[in-house]
């Protein structure tokens, strides 16, 4: 048996070279797996969910899963559930409607908008847009490092580190004529070529 925690905590990083791990159907497996693994509290809804679904045998949709999350959160006295959704820039804003990053963002309005007395999200992202114009409104605590000179610099060095310092890319600034980090001022910051 699971012990009971005080709190759960549930993070789940978008990478877009994973197709489950930018889709809203991968967050809410991810989300419901994770708090089954930490607390027994859980154990029924997620048994009865598992049972109507034939023991895995059919694919719920969707909408069940978010049911299901949403059961999970309005138990009485459960303790705080702390999600952290890693890279949420990194959920594909393709062309099909809704996109992939769109069911994710409207999955997050409608639990900031329902306000679980147990719930606590956090986000990052880089400022697109889209995700700017749904979280900015929903966010009670909003922290940007985007356009911080130390977060610039500190990726500076890392990349001057890993050429100056890495065998394969000294093979290829020999190969290629020397790099040099060059200061852009509508970028972050990038690698530009000189031959010597």
């Amino acid at each position: 048996m699971r012990k009971s925690s005080p709190t759960s905590l549930v993070i789940f990083y978008c990478d877009f070279r994973e197709d489950q791990k930018t889709r809203l159907r991968g967050l809410l497996s991810s989300i419901l797996y994770q708090l089954y693994k930490q607390s027994n509290s859980y154990h029924n809804i997620l048994s009865i969910f598992y049972a109507t679904h034939d023991y895995g045998a059919q694919s719920p949709t969707d909408d069940e899963l978010v049911r299901c999350f949403k059961d999970l959160l309005e138990l009485p006295g459960q303790a705080p559930v702390y999600l952290i959704i890693d890279a949420l820039d990194e959920c594909p804003d393709a062309s099909t409607l809704p996109s992939p990053r769109e069911e994710v963002l409207m999955l997050l309005e409608q639990l900031a908008m329902s306000r679980f007395r147990n719930l606590r999200i956090c986000v990052t992202s880089r400022p697109e847009t889209d995700i700017k114009v749904v979280l900015g409104p929903l966010a009670c605590h909003s922290i940007s490092i985007h356009d911080e000179t130390g977060q610039m610099e500190d990726i500076e060095n890392f990349i001057r580190s890993v050429v100056n310092t890495d065998p394969k890319y000294q093979k290829w600034k020999q190969e290629t004529g020397a790099w040099q980090l060059t200061s852009s001022p509508n970028a972050l910051r990038g690698c530009k070529q000189t031959k010597t």
